[in-house]
């Protein structure tokens, strides 16, 4: 009898983490940031033909990943305009500092090449249609629909109104892009089909099978159709799906997506500001050093 109630006191006291079988939203994000490490050593060191493409296939997990995170955080934050503004001032300071090595070519490597990442741009307009969907949940329906069609209508908005007014002075249009009013049309990290599987994981959210199950058929059918469709235009070999467009990898992140099991686990608010402190303190570090080698290596 006293066994048995050790043993009671003792499951009584594990922390839900513990609990439940699966990796924790914060193991999640730390297994994305390892792959995201790995994809941009490959991306800022590619040029010495010395870093594996597995690097970069592995890293193909990492955007989903957090993609997933971002779903998870967002239905379950405090404050929704907290959580929004941290992603969106973030992703414009960086935003700025691309604008900035474009218009200044000695901010560029030897090569002409810096960085162009823009994730957290791509999540705050995900955001914006997430935001959206609760708007219509709560049946408030012209704003609902008007936040998930701006970030699809304002590149075109752009291009077809506010351009043609602005004519010589389009650059403070660009620097509004790459900053506090980002655009699918000048953000390269993430595309439109990634977006829209934002939507639909947070739509499909709380059925994680067919959550999942739709993620990885809407990335095959969109990402790796359209690899398809260029091999299949250009004459390239399928060998191209691994060498040249393998963004369709990103459909096995649905396998983790599985492997969740609901925690958010371990590390507090510690943890989650290492999360937001590491994404632009790693870039830049791997740049710089990729600035400082390239010379001495491509001699």
């Amino acid at each position: 009898m006293e066994k048995k109630e050790c043993f009671i006191m003792q499951t009584a006291t594990l922390s839900p983490a513990g609990a439940r079988q699966g990796i924790t939203q914060n193991g999640l994000k730390l297994l994305a940031l390892s792959l995201m490490l790995l994809d941009h050593i490959h991306y800022f060191f590619g040029f010495t033909g010395a870093i594996p493409l597995l690097f970069t296939w592995l890293g193909r997990l990492s955007a989903p990943l957090f993609l997933f995170c971002l779903v998870e955080g967002w239905a379950h934050t405090h404050s929704k305009k907290r959580y929004f503004l941290r992603i969106w001032l973030l992703g414009a300071a960086m935003g700025a500092v691309q604008y900035a090595c474009i218009l200044l070519p000695g901010l560029q490597r030897a090569d002409g090449f810096f960085p162009q990442n823009a994730m957290l741009s791509t999540f705050t307009l995900i955001l914006v249609m997430l935001w959206g969907v609760d708007f219509v949940r709560s049946r408030k329906f012209l704003r609902g629909l008007l936040l998930l069609a701006a970030p699809i209508a304002w590149p075109y908005f752009d291009i077809y109104l506010l351009a043609p007014l602005l004519g010589k002075h389009q650059g403070i249009l660009g620097l509004l892009f790459y900053t506090v009013l980002p655009s699918t049309s000048v953000i390269l990290d993430g595309s439109l089909y990634f977006i829209l599987g934002g939507v639909l994981l947070y739509a499909l959210r709380g059925r994680r099978g067919v959550q999942a199950g739709a993620w990885f058929g809407w990335t095959l059918l969109t990402e790796g159709g359209t690899v398809l469709l260029g091999i299949h235009l250009t004459g390239l070999p399928l060998s191209a799906l691994f060498t040249m467009g393998y963004e369709w990898m990103s459909a096995f992140a649905a396998l983790l997506f599985l492997a969740y099991n609901g925690a958010r686990g371990g590390g507090g608010r510690l943890l989650g500001r290492f999360f937001y402190v590491f994404y632009p303190a790693h870039i830049y570090v791997l740049y710089a050093l990729s600035c400082a080698l390239y010379p001495i290596l491509m001699r």
